[in-house]
């Protein structure tokens, strides 16, 4: 396994990443690497950068809790990508509550439970 060390650093607008530990590369024998990427934002490469979501200064998508809807109109979000990782009730509730947000938007009122 080839690895090399990382360090967190802040950002001028306060988001938090990880860089690169110059000259800390290292080779390390292994048959199986198991990978735990804990309180890390959603990956930005691909469906969020082509759509161009606004994120929030810890690197998730910016939504609020009213309509759940992100800065782009029609595209929501809810649970981990909105909050970060957190506890799974959590990501039970808010995709419960982006449901409903969602019905009132196409239907112009729900029935379902928030």
């Amino acid at each position: 396994m080839q690895t090399v060390r990382l360090a967190w650093r802040q950002e001028a607008e306060g988001r938090w990443t990880m860089q690169e530990i110059p000259g800390s590369d290292a080779v390390i024998p292994a048959e199986l690497v198991l990978l735990a990427l804990g309180f890390i934002h959603p990956m930005h490469e691909g469906m969020l950068t082509q759509l161009g979501v606004a994120l929030d200064a810890q690197g998730n998508v910016r939504a609020n809790t009213d309509n759940y809807q992100t800065s782009l109109n029609q595209v929501f979000t809810a649970g981990d990508m909105r909050r970060g990782q957190s506890l799974v009730v959590w990501a039970i509730r808010e995709g419960r509550q982006c449901a409903r947000a969602v019905d009132e938007f196409l239907m112009g009122g729900s029935d379902l439970a928030g």
